[in-house]
């Protein structure tokens, strides 16, 4: 029993204090990294920087100082942390490797973030696909299509390509081509054109449509028509004005034109 008692407080006096040195260092080094992370946290929402990237920081940096927390303590129990440093650096190094896609996705996701080339909402052609962005993810962005299907696109796609935002500016100008004959009345169907333009309240007057022959072409005169409208008013306007302009010409005797290929039949006779 006294060999017992002693071996403990041999230990006690040998481990204690590393013990209670190590379950300190865990201790404060919690407070410390919940004090840390909050600052962060405050710091990125008094910037107004998205919550998917704010809180992905933050867990980040929490992972990253806990594991020197737990180094620390294991120092302070008098094991050797070089070894450990040097496993975390390897295995570090490893999953970069293996998850290279992924983080330039991430990379990619915060550059969206921050620079924000497009919004929720917004209708965009990124990455060769063209539709409504529906979420924007630290690694890939989802688009509703105009048929409604889905698309996620990763990030690393997006940034390393074009971005087309249709809903960016308020306005936008829609271009028409419209052909007659040769034979047609010109200055006619360009007032017709005028009317039509005119008639429809959706179209600005500032910036003015333009309204003017384009081309000569091999078998029409190509009007250039070109009204600015409201970014949501666009396609609606497109197709109305579309329609509008086959009605009013069949209506006043203005022919289109359209491709034709003339086929003549020679017939001979052996000699």
């Amino acid at each position: 029993m006294e060999n017992w008692t002693e071996t403990l407080l041999e230990w006690t006096y040998l481990y204690g204090p590393r013990i209670i040195g190590a379950l300190a260092i865990v201790i404060l080094g919690r407070i410390g990294v919940g004090i840390v992370t909050g600052i962060i946290s405050r710091l990125m929402n008094r910037a107004n920087v998205d919550q998917t990237l704010t809180r992905f920081v933050v867990n980040l940096t929490r992972i990253a100082l806990l594991v020197f927390v737990l180094i620390a303590a294991l120092g302070a129990l008098g094991f050797e942390t070089t070894s450990f440093v040097a496993v975390i650096g390897a295995a570090g190094l490893a999953v970069g490797f293996a998850l290279q896609g992924s983080l330039s996705n991430f990379a990619s996701g915060v550059m969206l973030v921050i620079f924000r080339p497009f919004s929720v909402g917004d209708y965009v052609e990124v990455g060769g696909q063209s539709g409504s962005v529906e979420e924007i993810h630290i690694f890939n962005t989802v688009l509703n299509t105009p048929d409604n299907k889905k698309v996620i696109i990763p990030n690393s796609k997006i940034t390393g390509d074009n971005i087309v935002n249709y809903s960016a500016k308020e306005t936008r100008r829609i271009d028409f081509v419209f052909g007659i004959g040769y034979d047609d009345d010109l200055l006619k169907a360009k007032r017709i054109l005028e009317n039509i333009i005119a008639e429809d309240n959706r179209i600005l007057d500032d910036p003015a449509p333009t309204i003017a022959v384009a081309e000569l072409g091999d078998s029409s005169v190509n009007f250039a028509v070109r009204p600015w409208v409201r970014t949501s008013d666009y396609w609606a306007v497109k197709f109305d004005i579309t329609e509008k302009v086959k009605l009013v010409f069949d209506r006043e005797g203005i022919s289109i034109p359209y491709p034709q290929t003339d086929v003549h039949l020679y017939q001979t006779t052996a000699g």
